[in-house]
């Protein structure tokens, strides 16, 4: 199973995250964040208040919304692409 080992606040809805597989970049979250659990997080303070669970190693926030490593990862992985290819 894949797992966040570190993530940070950059800027609005932009996160730099490690995973422990090894990689590890900047994921711009604007757009991917849908659903009422994620609609507290439009306010950029509560935004960053995000941090690793412990317990399944993936990024939490305190209202309770979460974010799979899967799909984070996935995310990292189509913005990079597009980075290097727009």
């Amino acid at each position: 199973m894949l797992h966040i080992t570190e993530v940070k606040h950059i800027r609005a809805k932009v996160i730099w995250v490690a995973f422990d597989d090894g990689v590890s970049g900047e994921v711009d979250l604007n757009g991917a964040l849908k659903g009422p659990v994620f609609e507290p997080l439009e306010n950029e303070s509560e935004f960053s208040k995000m941090y690793i669970d412990p317990e399944v190693e993936t990024i939490v926030w305190p209202n309770g919304a979460d974010l799979a490593p899967e799909f984070v990862k996935e995310l990292l992985t189509e913005q990079t692409t597009s980075i290097r290819h727009g």
